[in-house]
C-alpha cells in the first residue's frame, strides 16, 4: 500500500512538472492575443472611463493602434504614448513604455514629460530667450532659469485634434496660436503615429507657419525594455552612432562645442552598459546631468530605406528585448532617468524610481536658435516642415 501512495506522488508531481516545463516552452510563438492572457491585458491596464474627459473645451480619449505583432496606447491629451507592447524572446508580450493608468495620472504628474508629443521647442533654450529677425522673444523659463519643451504649457498639455484612418495609425492636429508660450507665428503641426509589419513604431512629424518660428519636434517617450516596473535600466546595452556630444553647462545648456567622445564616458559606439561608467565622479558632464542627459551628434552610419540614419540600439538585459532606432534627425538625446523621483505610480502600479527608465529623444541640438553654429531649427513661411523617427522592435539572437 505505502508503495503505491508514493507512486501515486511520484506521479502527480510528474505531472505538475511535465505541465509547467510545457507552459513554459508554450509561451513561444503565441499570437498577440493569446499572450496576453497570461498577465493583466493592455486593456485591464487602460481603462476607456479614466480617458474619457473634456479639457479645454476639447475632448480627450483612449485611443489604441495594432497590427499582427505589436499593439500600443495613446490619449490626445498631450499626444501621449501610453504603452507599448513587443513580443520578448518567450513570445510574451511585454510593456516597454512607461506611461500612467489615467488622463488625471498625467496632469499631476510631477514629471510633466511622459510619453509626450514635445514643442514647439523641444530640449532646452537658454533663459527663455532667442532673437528672430532683430526681436527678442522670450519664453516662459520652466527649468531653473531656461525654457525646456516649449515652456509651461508646452504640447505635452494641449489636447490634440485625433483621428485614427486604419487600427494601426493614428493622427493628431493641433495649431498653436501666434505667441502661444512666448513663440511667434501661427504653427499648425500634424504627427503621425504608426505601427509597422516589421515591429516598429513610425513618428511622422510635419508643420507650417505664417511666421518665421523655431520647430524642433520630438517624442519623450520612457523606455524599459525589460518591462514597465521590471527595475532600473542600468544593465540595459546602448550603442550609438555618434563621434561627438555637445556638452552642457550646470544648467544643461550647450556651450557650442562639438566635442569628441572618444576616451569619455559618452562613447557609446561600442555597446556599454548604461550604468557601466554613469557613477563617474571625475568626469564634469555626469555631474552636470546627475547622469546622461545629453545630445549626442549623429552620423550617417548604417541606414534602412527612406534614407534614415542608424541612431542607435538598445538591448534589455532580461528578455533580449531590442530597440534600434532610425531618424532623419542630426541628433538624439540620451536621457538616463536621473530625476525620476518615485512620486508618481504607473499603469503597473509600480513607481517613477530614479533611473527605470531611459529616454532617446530623436531632434535638432539644444538651445539652436542661440547657438549659430548648430543646424538651424528656423522654420519659414513658405515652408514645411517634415521629419521621420522610427523604433524598431526585435529579439537579440
Amino acid at each position: 500500500m505505502k508503495q503505491i501512495y508514493f507512486l501515486m506522488i511520484i506521479s502527480c508531481l510528474s505531472t505538475v512538472f511535465y505541465s509547467c516545463k510545457n507552459g513554459t516552452k508554450s509561451t513561444k510563438g503565441l499570437t498577440l492575443k493569446e499572450s496576453q492572457t497570461m498577465k493583466n491585458s493592455p486593456e485591464e491596464l487602460l481603462k476607456a472611463e479614466n480617458f474619457d474627459t473634456i479639457i479645454d473645451n476639447k475632448e480627450v480619449r483612449l485611443y489604441w493602434l495594432e497590427n499582427d505583432s505589436i499593439k500600443a496606447a495613446f490619449t490626445n491629451y498631450g499626444g501621449r504614448l501610453i504603452g507599448l507592447w513587443v513580443p520578448n524572446d518567450k513570445g510574451e508580450m511585454t510593456d516597454v513604455v512607461v506611461g500612467m493608468n489615467s488622463v488625471k495620472g498625467f496632469a499631476t504628474s510631477t514629471e510633466p514629460y511622459f510619453g509626450a508629443t514635445i514643442g514647439r521647442v523641444g530640449n532646452r533654450i537658454a533663459n527663455g530667450k532667442f532673437q528672430l529677425e532683430d526681436k527678442e522673444y522670450n519664453i516662459p523659463t520652466n527649468n531653473g532659469e531656461n525654457s525646456l519643451h516649449g515652456g509651461n504649457k508646452g504640447f505635452q498639455y494641449v489636447v490634440w485634434n485625433a483621428t485614427q484612418p486604419e487600427k494601426n495609425k493614428l493622427v493628431l492636429e493641433y495649431q498653436s496660436l501666434d505667441m502661444e508660450e512666448g513663440f511667434p507665428g501661427n504653427l499648425d503641426v500634424k504627427v503621425t503615429y504608426s505601427l509597422t509589419d516589421d515591429q516598429a513604431i513610425v513618428m511622422e512629424y510635419e508643420a507650417t507657419t505664417d511666421k518665421a518660428t523655431p520647430v524642433n519636434l520630438t517624442n519623450h517617450a520612457f523606455f524599459n525594455l525589460n518591462g514597465e516596473g521590471s527595475g532600473e535600466i542600468l544593465d540595459h546595452q546602448l550603442q550609438l552612432h555618434a563621434d561627438k556630444f555637445t556638452p552642457v553647462d550646470s544648467g544643461l545648456i550647450p556651450t557650442g562645442e562639438l566635442r569628441e567622445v572618444q576616451g569619455t564616458p559618452f562613447d557609446f559606439r561600442e555597446f556599454h552598459r548604461i550604468g557601466e561608467r554613469i557613477e563617474d565622479e571625475n568626469n564634469k558632464q555626469l555631474n552636470y546631468g546627475k547622469g546622461y542627459d545629453h545630445n549626442f551628434v549623429l552620423h550617417p552610419g548604417e541606414s534602412e530605406s527612406q534614407g534614415l540614419t542608424h541612431a542607435g540600439t538598445v538591448i534589455g538585459d532580461q528578455f533580449g528585448i531590442k530597440m534600434d532606432v532610425f531618424t532623419e534627425e542630426p541628433g538624439i538625446q540620451f536621457y538616463s532617468g536621473n530625476f525620476m523621483e518615485g512620486k508618481n505610480n504607473f499603469k503597473s502600479g509600480a513607481s517613477d524610481d530614479f533611473r527605470t527608465a531611459f529616454a532617446l529623444e530623436t531632434q535638432h541640438f539644444p538651445d539652436a536658435p542661440n547657438q549659430d553654429d548648430f543646424p538651424s531649427i528656423i522654420l519659414e513661411p513658405g515652408e514645411k516642415y517634415q521629419t521621420l523617427s522610427k523604433y524598431k522592435f526585435s529579439v537579440k539572437e
